[in-house]
């Protein structure tokens, strides 16, 4: 069982600090009380979440994630939302996990939590429309993006760094000797999406490849379901897709016509979800670092909501590296020289 006199250790501080620190007390800058706390997650002591700090606020925040990106083929953001739970309750903080509905969306109504004054933030999980967030941003509470940004909204945002993840992967793919790629996704619907595009445009275009209009595959509609995928006439020899679901999906698409992966064509994705493993062959993919981007985004929240630091400060965009997981969805046509 870890101490508070093992974290004091660690941290090269007092007990009294760490004592008073984990129990939000006076006397120890906010500065020196999230780096204890930080430490003591990661050390894995086990916080009294009933302590309270007596300053008012809930200990409730919000997640809130759109319906579009919660349902049962999305555990992908309810993944993240455990892992911000998680975080949160190790600063004594509780995360209400809230679904906004496409018609509560669409006639932008708050979560009750805030509307009735429950919750003291909300950790923003998927990207909404900007008319909604317009309207969140208006109850002036500490909000946090988290998998996605806008540039209409200056707040802090925690993403993958989706464009240098997919960079790298078409480096892979050309390195492989592709050189026809094509890319599948909806680059209207989400900033994710459109980084994954452009990440992908940057390596051709540093590579002097020409990129085909008729190799971009749309996947989903303006409100993010996933519509029938529409072939061009003309394969590329390699698809970049923008998560893995729809890798998945083109997979199937392609063995219905009699279309192999990778022989005849090469498939790549994004997230290391279960689908890149569902699917056959396993797709090569990029593995998004859940538990730093939920430690980050919860990290973030509670500073803005303990140091008046930073809740008057600038807003920033914190990236997160994905790395890449090779499987056997690409195949290898010569060496690029």
């Amino acid at each position: 069982m870890v101490t508070m006199g093992d974290i004091a250790k660690k941290a090269g501080v007092s007990t009294v600090t760490v004592s008073k620190a984990l129990n939000d007390k006076e006397g120890v800058s906010t500065e020196v009380k999230l780096r204890i706390k930080e430490i003591a997650v990661e050390m894995g002591y086990r916080f009294n979440t009933s302590v309270k700090s007596g300053n008012g606020r809930t200990s409730n925040i919000v997640i809130l994630i759109p319906e579009r990106f919660a349902g049962d083929d999305q555990a992908f953001y309810l993944k993240f939302h455990k892992q911000i739970a998680l975080w949160l309750e190790s600063y004594q903080y509780y995360g209400i996990l809230q679904i906004l509905s496409a018609g509560d969306e669409e006639e932008r109504l708050l979560p009750k939590a805030i509307s009735e004054n429950k919750a003291d933030g909300v950790i923003l999980l998927g990207q909404p429309s900007n008319e909604y967030i317009e309207y969140l941003l208006k109850e002036n509470v500490p909000l946090v993006f988290l998998d996605f940004y806008t540039d209409k909204i200056n707040t802090d945002v925690v993403v993958t760094d989706n464009f240098y993840a997919v960079y790298e992967l078409t480096n892979y793919l050309i390195n492989q000797g592709h050189s026809e790629i094509g890319f599948v996704g909806n680059v209207h619907t989400t900033s994710s999406i459109q980084d994954r595009f452009l990440g992908m445009y940057k390596s051709l275009l540093e590579h002097r490849l020409h990129f085909n209009d008729h190799y971009l595959i749309n996947d989903r509609d303006d409100m993010g379901k996933f519509v029938n995928l529409e072939l061009p006439s003309k394969l590329p020899t390699a698809f970049v897709c923008n998560c893995d679901r729809v890798g998945y999906l083109l997979i199937q698409k392609l063995n219905q016509k009699g279309i192999r992966v990778p022989e005849d064509c090469s498939i790549v994705g994004f997230d290391n979800d279960i689908y890149a493993t569902l699917s056959d062959p396993p797709l090569t993919t990029v593995e998004v670092d859940i538990e730093e981007m939920a430690k980050v985004a919860t990290k973030r929240m509670v500073e803005k909501l303990e140091s008046e630091h930073v809740r008057n400060g600038s807003y920033g965009r914190m990236l997160i590296k994905g790395s890449l997981v090779l499987r056997n969805s690409v195949k290898r046509l010569k060496e690029r020289s």
